[in-house]
């Protein structure tokens, strides 16, 4: 492979981040292969959403380098990191609640032309959310308007998402089916780098992972390698449910 392509879609290396005087991220390796999926773990306060918005323009990194498909993109700022390819899901949904599906599908298009093949793969892939094309975001389940949050990101064909916390509060079965769309849309050549506190699920679709300690990554590696290092009680894999 030659170009872009051939490179990771995203790449931190010693990255620092803070907020005011509070360094959050003390030296930050981690790199996302070209159309893989990798799980980024650790407990609340490690500093993973700190990372997702420094890989997606939100925090500038107060030392280290941050690319983007070989770019380097430190300073460059959500929008120009959004026009590069750069998509998030964000931790809470990220749907107008006030606005229907086809609505919130709408916004997220080019165009007019552009947002029927937006609504035509959306229903596609999320059959039901064809069936409530014209029920508002905010009416919609948990698991739904997750579903409605992924196909917005995806309308407009990212290299790059990032995904926060995409099982919160969520059931098994939909937690399950959803992961099952994040593996297909990696197959289907997207780079995603997923937050999750908790690990079961996401390692069955992950191709790598990183466990992320104090601000720090301290371990990554295949999926399965880190799987069996991982202290089940702590990360709640123990368990196939949604959090306790």
């Amino acid at each position: 492979m030659t170009g872009d392509a051939a490179r990771p879609a995203l790449e931190l290396r010693g990255v620092r981040a803070a907020y005011g005087s509070i360094e959050v991220l003390h030296g930050v390796d981690l790199v996302v292969p070209p159309a893989s999926v990798v799980a980024l773990l650790g407990p609340n306060g490690v500093g993973k959403t700190t990372t997702l918005k420094v890989a997606c323009g939100l925090v500038t990194p107060t030392a280290g380098c941050v690319h983007v498909a070989g770019r380097h993109v430190n300073g460059a700022g959500a929008h120009r990191l959004a026009r590069a390819g750069v998509r998030t899901v964000p931790e809470g949904r990220g749907v107008f609640p006030n606005l229907t599906v086809a609505e919130n599908l709408a916004l997220a298009s080019a165009d007019r032309r552009h947002a029927a093949t937006v609504h035509e793969q959306a229903y596609a892939r999320f059959p039901r959310l064809g069936e409530r094309a014209r029920q508002s975001a905010g009416s919609l389940s948990g698991g739904e308007q997750q579903m409605l949050a992924l196909a917005r990101a995806l309308a407009t064909d990212p290299a790059l998402l990032l995904v926060d916390e995409l099982s919160m509060g969520l059931a098994p079965l939909l937690v399950e089916e959803l992961y099952e769309q994040v593996a297909t849309i990696a197959r289907e050549g997207v780079s995603i780098l997923v937050v999750e506190q908790f690990a079961h699920t996401v390692l069955g679709v992950a191709h790598h992972a990183a466990l992320m300690m104090n601000g720090r990554v301290q371990f990554s590696g295949p999926s399965a390698e880190i799987a069996g290092a991982l202290d089940a009680a702590y990360l709640g894999t123990t368990g196939t449910g949604a959090r306790p």
